[in-house]
């Protein structure tokens, strides 16, 4: 059975207000600080890409085994994934928000002090196990505080974090493995002690400014307490009523999040590809360039991407339209990869890197308000988890392998690009047979 949440083309009379006092109050408190712990989380999720300029020689890893490294870390972040957001939602965002960062934060610091190949594997499995959760956890927590009309704005102001991460952990990555030889370390293992320890102050910074809810957000009045609560309460009334009379379980097992679940692995292979394999992608574009140079021109693609999402966002928001914001988003990718994987000029691979990486971002901006438009509040935690969980597990758990396998075998990174093109691909299909079903669902509930 299929749960399905219509996605109005027309405005309702609770459409989003930009000037609304309470959303933005929320707004000031809250996305400012989500923004940051992204940046963070981000840092230590693509820095090992950096590390790899220099740490494959020096442990004598081949593509395919970096690659692997990227798997192993993946593979415990997925196998963790529903249990962490089902935690989150038992204990609190406050509580478990600070327990992941402290101990990812740890694991990655610790990341620095691999002596080989094994060793890596381990110490990369350690910070996926401990940062799982982390990213759905936070989508969930922002349908804790954002009315559906807003959450588009919302996530895209969360998700910015991730391209803002790529152009500062590019710069900043550049200039710490410069570092190499002092204090007897080499540069890698500096990147990870340096870009590790910040996500354990946060996480300690977190327990103390976090509320669970607008209930226990002492920063609001009891009016706003309540006017928020009630807006929140009846967009979840929409949702319970799609869902009425169907359990959880058969929720998590309905079409549309088997199919959206599937279609966030190809979202998940491009931003991954993106985060990961852009400086080295990059190294080849531009062989010889200084580790400052790579990491200054892997930060242009991610700048452009933050400030598109910005415009992208509040289109899908304004238009109360999702499905086609991630489509067009997603067939940007695909151009883009394509230009990658088949241009001869260096400058038209370097615009390819652009428009893969804008076209990503700004599906991934609107993907999480689609998904969370199809769960009641019951199915919510477990779902989104599912639908991340099956996103990491191949576009970032299988994916890197196959990228660096096919590199390994072909010398070219062309084949792994067009892998990533085709999981891109079956997402735009996908996506657009649960749009399909959501106009049929709109309309028969119409009828009615």
């Amino acid at each position: 059975m299929t749960i399905s949440q219509p996605i109005a083309a027309r405005p309702r009379p609770d459409a989003a207000d930009p000037s609304d006092p309470v959303v933005k109050k929320v707004f000031r408190r809250l996305m400012w600080f989500l923004f940051v712990l992204l940046v963070v989380a981000f840092v230590d999720r693509i820095n090992i890409g950096f590390a790899a300029l220099t740490m494959n020689k020096d442990l004598g890893l081949s593509a395919a085994a970096f690659g692997l490294s990227i798997t192993v870390f993946y593979t415990g972040y997925a196998l963790c994934e529903i249990p962490s957001n089902l935690a989150l939602a038992r204990f609190g965002a406050r509580v478990w928000i600070a327990r992941i960062m402290i101990t990812w934060g740890i694991a990655s610091a610790a990341t620095a002090f691999a002596v080989g190949m094994w060793s890596l594997y381990g110490l990369r499995l350690l910070v996926g196990v401990a940062e799982a959760g982390f990213q759905p956890g936070m989508f969930l927590y922002i349908t804790y505080w954002f009315p559906q009309a807003y959450r588009a704005r919302a996530n895209a102001v969360f998700i910015m974090g991730a391209p803002v991460t790529i152009a500062i952990a590019s710069t900043l990555s550049g200039f710490i493995l410069g570092m190499d030889g002092f204090l007897g370390l080499a540069g890698w293992r500096w990147l990870f002690l340096i870009e590790g320890l910040p996500a354990v102050v946060l996480g300690i910074v977190c327990f103390f400014y976090l509320a669970d809810g607008p209930a226990q957000a002492r920063w609001l009045t009891a009016a706003e307490k309540s006017l928020l609560q009630m807006r929140l309460e009846r967009d979840r009334a929409r949702v319970e009523a799609a869902a009425s009379g169907i359990s959880v379980l058969r929720q998590l097992a309905s079409r549309d999040v088997v199919l959206l679940s599937i279609a966030y692995f190809g979202l998940i292979s491009s931003l991954n590809t993106n985060g990961t394999w852009t400086p080295l992608i990059i190294r080849e574009i531009a062989p010889g360039a200084s580790f400052v140079a790579v990491g200054l021109l892997t930060a242009v693609p991610a700048l452009l991407s933050a400030a598109v999402m910005l415009f992208w966002s509040h289109s899908s928001d304004r238009r109360e339209e999702r499905a086609w914001h991630i489509r067009i988003g997603l067939l940007l990718a695909v151009v883009g990869w394509v230009i990658v994987a088949s241009a001869g000029m260096p400058q038209l691979r370097f615009c390819g890197l652009i428009l893969a990486s804008v076209g990503s971002f700004c599906a991934l901006a609107t993907f999480w308000t689609l998904c969370g438009s199809i769960l009641s509040q019951a199915a919510g935690p477990a779902g989104m988890a599912l639908i991340n969980c099956v996103g990491i597990a191949g576009g970032s758990a299988v994916t890197p392998s196959v990228v660096g396998i096919l590199k390994d075998w072909s010398g070219s990174f062309a084949p792994g690009i067009l892998f990533v093109v085709a999981t891109v691909v079956l997402a735009i299909v996908l996506v657009t047979v649960v749009a399909a079903q959501q106009r049929a669902t709109a309309v028969a509930l119409e009828a009615s």
